[in-house]
């Protein structure tokens, strides 16, 4: 059986606060197959850009290991962990603020080549530079243009091209058409979607659109204040959700049919705090279904059906 590309264990990380330890990702563990996508929903403030920024060392974990192609990425000094950038790359939320707005789009893209001494000669550069904005779809009229020049669709197209850029295997995708237009969009995640067919790309994509993550993700995985609530194959978790927060978010997604009468499960109370928090689910304060042990004890992550996990008092 093949080895996952991805395989994370326990991770965890706390922020310090003047009100003690903010627990942004807390326990979470999950493995992605070579060629495949995640996508991690949940609110905003869940945990999932930590998550992804962890993934990559952007921020340092507190705890936990990061396998990747058989390598601890956690545990990996400075001058290995830049080597071992060249597989592992981002894509921004912002399609703007993630740009240098005093560099050219060559500029931009070839960054990493030059940093990472892919090509060695200025005509290799630029030729590799070109050949990335044909795969993206940006035409060569561009190649001297600045992002402030360019409508979100285009600069969102330079920032795949930089992620492409270094030959990446892993690609965490961070939300990545938020900022766009509807139909600008659609033409980025089938974009994406070719790249990853054609190179065998693997993605981490991050969003909080369920529309976008049913399109394009092969497993779902639901946080809610920084831990894994469920986790299975997209089909199977669309069609079955089982964590009531999992079921309180997925009906919520509009149904496009007249006459279409689809019942809504409404979430009352508040967020609590990621401050300290205190033992039992966290989901507990706002959960129609909420038992004495649901405030008393963590739920387990328990397997109900193959491959289809729930970490919830209801199953456990």
């Amino acid at each position: 059986m093949e080895q996952p590309i991805l395989d994370v264990r326990n991770l965890r990380k706390y922020f310090k606060t003047p009100r003690g330890l903010l627990h942004a990702v807390d326990d979470i563990s999950f493995t992605i197959d070579h060629g495949k996508t995640l996508g991690i929903v949940g609110e905003s403030g869940c945990g999932k850009s930590t998550t992804g920024r962890c993934i990559l060392r952007l921020i340092e974990p507190t705890t936990g290991e990061i396998w990747f192609d058989g390598e601890n990425v956690a545990q990996m000094k400075t001058r290995q962990l830049r080597a071992k950038r060249l597989d592992m790359q981002i894509i921004f939320q912002d399609p703007f603020s993630s740009l240098n707005p005093r560099n050219t789009v060559m500029q931009t893209i070839a960054e990493g080549v030059r940093v990472q001494k892919i090509h060695s000669t200025e005509t290799e550069i630029q030729k590799r530079v070109l050949e990335l904005m044909d795969i993206v779809g940006l035409a060569e009229r561009l190649y001297n243009s600045y992002p402030h020049e360019l409508d979100g669709g285009r600069r969102q197209r330079i920032g795949i091209a930089r992620a492409l850029a270094v030959n990446p295997k892993l690609i965490v995708c961070d939300e990545p058409v938020s900022a766009l237009d509807v139909s600008i969009q659609a033409q980025i995640l089938n974009l994406l979607k070719d790249l990853q067919e054609e190179m065998g790309l693997t993605y981490v994509f991050i969003t909080h659109n369920l529309g976008v993550v049913n399109h394009i993700s092969d497993e779902v995985l639901v946080m809610y204040l920084g831990q894994n609530v469920e986790q299975a194959h997209t089909e199977e978790i669309f069609r079955n959700p089982k964590h009531p927060y999992t079921q309180s978010l997925f009906s919520a997604i509009p149904v496009a049919k007249v006459g279409a009468n689809k019942e809504r499960i409404i979430i009352k109370g508040e967020v609590s705090s990621p401050i300290n928090p205190p033992a039992g689910c966290r989901f507990a304060p706002r959960c129609q279904h909420r038992m004495p042990i649901c405030t008393q004890q963590d739920p387990v992550s328990t397997e109900v059906t193959s491959g289809h996990f729930v970490a919830c008092h209801l199953y456990s």
